[in-house]
């Protein structure tokens, strides 16, 4: 089993150890250190192992007392596919709902880019219940095309 906690100590490390295991997605180092240097400042939920191990993680960044994004995500490849991106980002809609927040964004690479592992990530995003809306073709530099996506969270049941 797992559980999901918010952390407030070693999420750099924790970062640098998850995003160093997917080079598909984190194969630049330059971006990469920026992930590291970000998550430490961030809110950031772990999901770690019964035994305490962290295997993933999602990083928020507040943008307004309303607005957060999901800054960064990732999970150890040995343990993709068996619903624990939606265990971190099911925890995110609660906390941060529980905070007033009520939007959630996500960039991510625009359908533009052939890249195979990023229309994968948007058809988890999609999953999720995020909708795309709108294309920055040279936010993150020419032939790197920003796809920004929403979710609206729902409010807590009072």
């Amino acid at each position: 089993m797992t559980d999901v906690v918010e952390l407030t100590e070693g999420r750099g490390e924790l970062a640098r150890a998850v995003l160093s295991d997917l080079p598909e997605w984190f194969g630049r180092p330059d971006a990469l250190l920026e992930y590291v240097r970000a998550a430490d400042r961030q809110t950031m939920l772990a999901l770690r192992l019964d035994d305490g191990r962290p295997i993933g993680f999602l990083s928020l960044r507040a943008h307004s007392p309303v607005s957060s994004e999901a800054y960064v995500l990732g999970v150890m490849r040995r343990w993709h596919r068996r619903g624990h991106g939606r265990r971190l980002f099911d925890a995110a809609a609660r906390l941060l709902a529980a905070r007033g927040v009520r939007n959630l964004t996500v960039k991510t690479l625009a359908a533009d880019h052939p890249d195979p592992h990023y229309a994968a990530t948007r058809a988890f995003y999609e999953a999720l219940g995020f909708e795309p809306l709108e294309v920055f073709p040279d936010l993150w530099g020419a032939g790197t095309p920003c796809l920004l996506m929403l979710k609206r969270l729902e409010a807590p049941a009072r």
